[in-house]
């Protein structure tokens, strides 16, 4: 779906370019999740790319996916000065070119949802007073379709890796506390006489436990590879779903996953619409690695710390940095024992 034939930025000096890849993923996971192989497919995805692609899902229909794509693209087709009157996000809220408040900007536009129950109860401006009650039941509708797949996938990835209780990492999100969010992102298609190759959204990692990435039918979406410097383009399927790994998962899981970096170009001749799911525990709940899956006399390569603890660190770096940085414990910690 082309959503605008027009950029929403009016100024190009802040955003970056990178030079075009030819790289197509062609090695993506696929999981079908009512395969018989499914839990060991996707506990591979999570070790080599931390990034993997559901098909066939039964739990989300398209026609809720589509109708909630329709009012967002509707939300994004307002005028500058009426989408201002939902923004700047604090942190939810409409955002435009600026990312964060360490002084990324992309190519892109976006209105940030929170999730919590309680949260909304308490601060009116997470609500988003004002906004089509259409649109607000839509994304409502939506999470909670998409969270119950999250859910039913680290489930599996529990029965997988054999850790116990078996919700040890779903009863994160579910819990009525998780600190979970929503987002739209609108990428408009670049003015052809400007520069191409705009970065929408600069390389990162999620810090959140798991993401999940649906989108219309555009390209941009590129991913890391696990050597660190390799890029690949992930084909565009607006039927299914992208999971990746988050910053908490990899520690949870004590780096056998990764949390994986990637970042979205904005395409060159159709506007880009996704729509992302990140699954946040709790802000009091520490993020250590997982007793059941630890071996004997394996040591935690993290520090331990809350949600809330990494949240805050997280949200004073720039995209690009090395969040877990800050909370891996040195070699010379190890080689002591």
């Amino acid at each position: 779906m082309v959503v605008l034939s027009q950029p929403i930025i009016d100024s190009l000096d802040q955003i970056k370019t990178c030079k075009p890849i030819s790289n197509i993923f062609a090695e993506i996971p696929v999981v079908d999740l009512s395969d018989s192989n499914a839990r060991s497919l996707i506990v591979s995805a999570c070790k080599e790319f931390g990034f993997f692609k559901v098909i066939k899902y039964q739990g989300i229909s398209m026609e809720l996916v589509n109708k909630l794509e329709s009012e967002a693209v509707n939300f994004f087709k307002l005028t500058q000065q009426e989408k201002e009157k939902y923004g700047p996000p604090n942190p939810f809220g409409y955002g435009n070119k600026k990312i964060g408040p360490n002084g990324d900007v992309g190519w892109v536009e976006y209105l940030l949802f929170c999730t919590n129950p309680e949260i909304i109860s308490q601060n009116s401006n997470a609500n988003f007073p004002g906004i089509s009650e259409n649109l607000r039941a839509l994304v409502k509708e939506y999470v909670s379709s998409v969270r119950n797949m999250t859910c039913e996938v680290l489930e599996m990835i529990a029965d997988e890796l054999q850790i116990w209780p078996r919700d040890a990492l779903s009863k994160l999100i579910r819990d009525e506390k998780s600190d979970s969010c929503f987002r739209l992102n609108h990428y408009p298609a670049p003015s052809p006489a400007g520069p191409h190759n705009l970065i929408g959204f600069g390389e990162h990692t999620d810090p959140q436990i798991i993401s999940v990435v649906r989108s219309n039918n555009t390209s941009g979406l590129q991913i890391c590879l696990k050597d660190g410097t390799t890029w690949v383009s992930v084909p565009p399927d607006h039927t299914s779903f992208f999971f990746n790994v988050g910053d908490s998962l990899q520690v949870m899981t004590n780096g056998r996953f990764k949390s994986v970096k990637h970042r979205v170009m904005a395409d060159s001749m159709k506007s880009r619409v996704s729509m992302i799911y990140f699954g946040g525990p709790p802000l009091n709940k520490k993020i250590t690695p997982l007793s059941s899956l630890m071996e004997k006399d394996e040591e935690s390569l993290y520090k331990e710390f809350t949600w809330c603890e990494y949240k805050k660190s997280a949200y004073k770096t720039r995209l690009g940095d090395n969040r877990l940085g800050l909370f891996e414990k040195s070699a010379a910690q190890f080689l002591v024992h």
